[in-house]
């Protein structure tokens, strides 16, 4: 006669049912996270700050939500979903700092790890460079200029922060991708002042 497994199954059943519940409402808001954060950036380069607020509110109560439902279990917290979440709205909350030439709100304030938060301070400086091209398309060599020193800033920041990737979340690869895209855009800006340059020259101005 095989084993009565029903009392066993009874007694497994309860807490896998509140793992399983807790990781889809994680997992959902996270991915809601993502596109509101996605979107609030797509409204800081249209310079529509007020929406891109709106949006990174929304962005925060879920990823708080989000959070809470995790609490109880760190095992999934950490599984990878909800840190891609936190480093997609801490992308999005630096870039309006960045934008608006605030001062960047530190992790605590956002309520994001140290990890999450400095590869999303990474990806922040791609943000910078598509700004950048677009001011020195519009012909604002200095706000490109700032563009550029705070580009240079973060770069140099994150080189600094040599730990092993298992505690950063791979944040040398983001460092060394950030590092291309400022020697990239340092060149373009060059490349603009001398024309602007060269341009005044012939104008005789």
């Amino acid at each position: 006669m095989p084993p009565d497994l029903e009392p066993l199954s009874q007694a497994v059943r309860p807490g896998l049912d509140d793992k399983f519940a807790a990781r889809e409402t994680g997992y959902h808001h996270s991915r809601r996270i993502i596109r509101l954060s996605a979107n609030a950036i797509r409204s800081l380069h249209r310079d529509e700050r007020e929406e891109a607020v709106a949006l990174l509110a929304e962005a925060e109560a879920l990823l708080r939500q989000a959070e809470a439902a995790l609490a109880a279990h760190p095992d999934i917290r950490y599984a990878g979903f909800l840190g891609d979440a936190s480093k997609e709205y801490a992308e999005a909350r630096l870039t309006a700092a960045v934008f608006a030439g605030e001062p960047l709100p530190m992790p605590e304030e956002i309520g994001v790890d140290a990890a999450p938060y400095l590869n999303g301070l990474g990806e922040t400086v791609g943000e910078m460079r598509r700004r950048l091209l677009d001011k020195l398309r519009a012909g604002d060599l200095a706000e490109g200029e700032r563009l550029l020193e705070g580009m240079d800033a973060i770069t140099d920041l994150l080189a600094d922060l040599d730990y092993p990737d298992g505690m950063t979340g791979g944040l040398r690869r983001t460092t060394d991708v950030a590092r291309a895209l400022v020697e990239r855009s340092r060149a373009d800006l060059t490349n603009t002042v001398v024309q602007e340059r060269l341009r005044r020259r012939l104008a005789g101005e």
